[in-house]
C-alpha cells in the first residue's frame, strides 16, 4: 500500500507541478479540468448510476467548464457568486452533517446529482481563478487545508479524547476527534502568521512579495479578521471532509473510486478543498 502510494504520489506531482509553475495559467486550469471531470465520474457512482450515465456526467462537467472559461469567467471577481456558494455550503454543510448517514437517501437523487456537479464546477472555477491571482495566492490556499489536515492528524493521535467527552461525529467519522479539530486550526494560525511575518520582513520581495490569501486579508481587514477567517476555512475543510465520508458510508464503499492507487479517488483527496476553495474566493472577494 506504501509503495502505491508512493508511486502514485509522485506521478500526480510530475504532471501538477510542472503545469503549476508554467508561465500561464493554462495548463493548470487543464489538468484541474481533468481531475474535476474524473471527480463527476466518481460522483455519478457514489449516487447510484452505472458507468455510461457517470460518464455522461464527467462530459458535462468538462462541457460546463470550458463554457465558463470561454466566456471569460476565470478573470472576472464574480463576488455574488462566491458569496452564494459560500453561503450555500455552510448552510448545506451543517443540515448534512446534522441530519447523518440516514439523511443522505431521502434527497431526491436528481438534486444530489446536480448539486454534487454544481460544487465541483465551483471549485474548479474557483482553483482556476485562485491560479490566475498567482502561483503563491493558490498555493496559500492549498497549504492551508493541507497544513489543517496535518496538524488534526498529528493533534488527534497525540491528545484525541483527553480534553474533550465525545468524538466528533462518530457516526460518520469515527476516528476524528475535537482535539484534531482544534490542533489544525492551530496549524493554520501559526502557517498565516509566519507568512505574513516573513513577507513584512523580506520587504515584499521575491517569492514572498506576491499576494497570497493572507497577506490579501491583512491588507484589507487587518490580522484579526485574518486569523478569524483562516480559523473558519480550517472549520469548512473539515466539513467538505465530513460530508464526503457520510456519502461514502451511505453509498457503503470505502474510497470514491480506484483511480489513485494507494489514495482512493479524487473526490478522496480534494473533498476538504470543495467548500474552502470558494470560500477562500469569496472571503478576498468582499
Amino acid at each position: 500500500m506504501l509503495k502505491q502510494r508512493v508511486i502514485t504520489a509522485i506521478v500526480l506531482l510530475a504532471i501538477l507541478l510542472p503545469a503549476l509553475f508554467y508561465k500561464t495559467p493554462q495548463p493548470f486550469c487543464a489538468v484541474a479540468l481533468l481531475l474535476i471531470a474524473a471527480g463527476a465520474w466518481e460522483w455519478g457512482r457514489l449516487n447510484g448510476y452505472g458507468q455510461g450515465p457517470s460518464l455522461g456526467l464527467g462530459a458535462l462537467c468538462v462541457a460546463l467548464c470550458a463554457i465558463a472559461w470561454y466566456g471569460g469567467l476565470l478573470e472576472q471577481p464574480l463576488p455574488m457568486l462566491w458569496v452564494a456558494a459560500g453561503a450555500a455550503w455552510v448552510l448545506a454543510g451543517g443540515w448534512l452533517l446534522r441530519n447523518g448517514v440516514a439523511g443522505w437517501p431521502r434527497i431526491p437523487k436528481v438534486l444530489r446529482l446536480f448539486g454534487g456537479l454544481a460544487a465541483l464546477l465551483l471549485t474548479w472555477l474557483a482553483v482556476a481563478q485562485a491560479r490566475v491571482v498567482g502561483i503563491n495566492f493558490l498555493l496559500s490556499v492549498l497549504l492551508l487545508v493541507w497544513v489543517a489536515d496535518i496538524f488534526a492528524y498529528f493533534a488527534g493521535r497525540t491528545f484525541g479524547g483527553r480534553f474533550s467527552k465525545g468524538k466528533l461525529a462518530p457516526s460518520i467519522s469515527p476516528g476524528k476527534s475535537w482535539e484534531g479539530v482544534w490542533g489544525g486550526m492551530a496549524g493554520v494560525v501559526v502557517l498565516s502568521l509566519a507568512w505574513v511575518y516573513v513577507g513584512a520582513v523580506s520587504g515584499g520581495a521575491g517569492f514572498w512579495g506576491e499576494p497570497t490569501l493572507y497577506s490579501r486579508l491583512a491588507a484589507n481587514h487587518g490580522i484579526v479578521i485574518m486569523l478569524l477567517a483562516v480559523i473558519f476555512l480550517a472549520a469548512m475543510s473539515v466539513v467538505g471532509d465530513l460530508v464526503e465520508s457520510l456519502i461514502k458510508r451511505s453509498a457503503g464503499v470505502k474510497d470514491s473510486s480506484g483511480l489513485l492507487p494507494g489514495h482512493g479517488g479524487v473526490l478522496d483527496r480534494v473533498d476538504a478543498l470543495l467548500p474552502t476553495l470558494p470560500l477562500a474566493m469569496m472571503l478576498v472577494n468582499f
